[in-house]
């Protein structure tokens, strides 16, 4: 599964196990998905997380930066220092929840828009002498994108065609691109797709909101400057003809 999709349905990754510890613990962090300016109102936003279990979580915030490869988003297991998280640890007590300011500190004259993981890390609790048990950790990644504040996304269907998914079956594929220096979402507006089969003749039309975007791909993020090719999880009424797509922003 790919790194959008990962994060719009905010799996918990374990990062641990076969420590000791007491009762297992558990938490919720939104959102999962943040956007952030180079320089104004925009520059900071919070992220929650609740404690839901009955025991104490310690959690502790990591930044990492990511940067476009081949389309997709890849992990250089470095801080920049552009982040700022306060509190960059604490200890949620049972059933309350704590938030997290994230404030971009970076270069304000930002060239494109730049991009993290910021994770919110269980962290191991002390045992008490001779007590041993199994413990899990909890990681949720939370995306964070930083966009220059002047600017807007641009994303247009470059292409579009007929492909086949892993079942064989026949699905909308689309190529978008993105000609600003912000990054930009295909949640966030409404994608029509149009098949016509060899004699021109229209045997599929469906328009898809934003919401219902991001159920059945994700956020859609397309990076600054840059194309991706999305599959569209519709199954078409043919594998044979032509397909249209257009996308109109939010």
């Amino acid at each position: 599964m790919g790194i959008f999709k990962r994060i719009m349905a905010a799996t918990a990754l374990v990062a641990g196990a076969l420590l000791l510890t007491g009762p297992a613990l558990t938490m919720t962090v939104q959102p999962v998905v943040l956007d952030l300016t180079s320089y104004g109102s925009g520059m900071s936003r919070v992220v929650t997380v609740e404690n839901t279990f009955a025991t104490k979580l310690p959690v502790e915030l990591r930044i990492e930066e990511l940067k476009f490869d081949d389309s997709q988003l890849v992990n250089t297991q470095s801080d920049t220092g552009d982040l700022l998280v306060f509190p960059p640890q604490a200890m949620i007590e049972p059933g309350e929840t704590q938030s997290f300011r994230i404030q971009y500190v970076g270069d304000p004259e930002l060239d494109q828009s730049k991009h993290f993981y910021v994770t919110v890390a269980q962290l191991p609790v002390q045992l008490a002498e001779g007590q041993s048990a199994i413990q899990i950790l909890y990681n949720f990644q939370v995306l964070v994108s930083v966009a220059p504040a002047a600017e807007k996304p641009a994303l247009e269907i470059v292409s579009s065609s007929v492909a086949t998914n892993r079942e064989g079956k026949p699905v909308p594929s689309v190529t978008v691109s993105n000609a600003s220096n912000a990054h930009g979402y295909l949640s966030n507006g409404r994608l029509r797709i149009t098949q016509r089969d060899a004699a021109g003749k229209q045997i599929f039309s469906r328009s898809i909101s934003g919401p219902e975007m991001l159920q059945i791909v994700g956020f859609g993020l397309v990076g600054a400057n840059s194309t991706r090719t999305i599959q569209i999880p519709v199954e078409l009424p043919s594998a044979e003809g032509s397909l249209d797509a257009n996308f109109t922003p939010q």
